[in-house]
């Protein structure tokens, strides 16, 4: 189920003023993160439907490569460059990005839907009065109006909705960590690197960074993990799930699980897959006693190959696997559990 909403601000704008389309990038460290080269895939066909000029925001003190993100999409980098800005904090961030977008005037901003995009971009949204469509599962350009179309899941992920942005500008949006495949590199682009320096009001801030404390809950983020084993209610029990945590284990995998799993207490929310859960696009994922509704098929379907185990043939998680098992989950799995053992141990 779908729905449109138009989301306008009552302040009047000179649309025809703003051009080009911005991505925030991120970087940790002086390294730029994956999810800035994802945003530049959904920046660059957003740019080249709109036929403009893609730019990419970077903030920090120093950063390695930022050559690599002309390379892989951007026609311009701004960088606003302060020792301040080497971690992230809240309202340095969110004072630059509004100035340069008062500077700049972008008609569209794309920021991923992570810890600095979730926290940032409303300010920016309400900072320059206009709207913004937050945890995005798709981007389009409507062919006729030229407005930015996002998709995003509501109502506990029960519908999806496309919001538009008609009266304002820029038109704002935080995606999906892991919802596109990063941009590949293409060693003949050209671009421009152009240093913003915002010293005095910008930078000031009673905030302070004092450590980065890394997620140890999970031995494999499943958003970072190259293999995920997702389980499904067709586990039966707690004590069927654990054959797909065995599983994971002999692979050096992730555990996946959907929705059912996770609320029957089977597995935990870090672990979900899914429109109310984590976006993840691994290189192989096997998916075990999952019928493949839309809120877990959106949050798995760019991985690179999938792998389905089902005894029901018409189950909709085979019409986007890779290679699809037929079969009792509970013959399967101890199967390939025991392949894996022998693998293990030959090698």
């Amino acid at each position: 189920m779908s729905m449109y909403v138009n989301c306008s601000i009552a302040e009047a704008k000179n649309l025809s003023d703003f051009k080009g389309v911005f991505i925030l990038g991120e970087q940790r460290d002086g390294k730029i993160q994956a999810v800035t080269f994802e945003l530049l895939t959904w920046g660059r066909g957003i740019a080249d439907d709109l036929g403009c000029e893609l730019a990419c925001v970077l903030l920090g003190d120093e950063i390695e490569n930022m050559d690599e993100v002309i390379l892989r999409g951007a026609d311009k980098v701004f960088f606003i460059q302060d020792p301040i800005f080497k971690n992230f904090l809240t309202q340095p961030y969110s004072n630059a990005i509004t100035r340069l977008v008062n500077e700049e005037k972008p008609e569209v901003i794309i920021a991923g839907a992570t810890t600095t995009g979730r926290t940032v971009m409303p300010l920016v949204a309400a900072k320059t009065n206009t709207g913004l469509t937050a945890d995005c599962t798709e981007l389009t350009v409507d062919p006729d109006t030229k407005l930015l179309l996002q998709t995003r899941p509501a109502i506990g992920g029960n519908i999806m909705a496309t919001i538009k942005t008609p009266d304002t500008r820029p038109q704002m949006a935080t995606v999906r960590p892991r919802s596109a495949k990063q941009s590949p590199v293409d060693t003949s682009r050209t671009g421009q690197i152009i240093v913003k320096n915002y010293a005095g009001a910008t930078t000031m801030t009673v905030e302070k960074f004092l450590e980065f404390i890394i997620d140890t809950t999970q031995a494999v983020s499943i958003e970072e993990a190259d293999i995920i084993i997702a389980g499904g209610k067709g586990m039966k029990n707690a004590a069927g799930f654990k054959l797909i945590e065995e599983l994971a284990e002999l692979m050096g995998a992730a555990v996946g699980a959907t929705r059912d799993a996770v609320e029957l207490g089977w597995s935990t929310y870090p672990h979900q897959v899914g429109l109310s859960g984590k976006t993840v696009s691994p290189k192989l994922i096997i998916a075990a006693g999952i019928a493949g509704k839309i809120q877990f098929l959106a949050g798995m379907q760019t991985s690179d190959v999938i792998v389905a185990i089902n005894k029901d043939p018409e189950a909709q998680i085979f019409k986007v696997a890779d290679f699809g098992i037929v079969g009792d989950v509970f013959e399967v799995m101890p199967m390939l559990i025991e392949t894996v053992k022998k693998i293990k141990a030959s090698a």
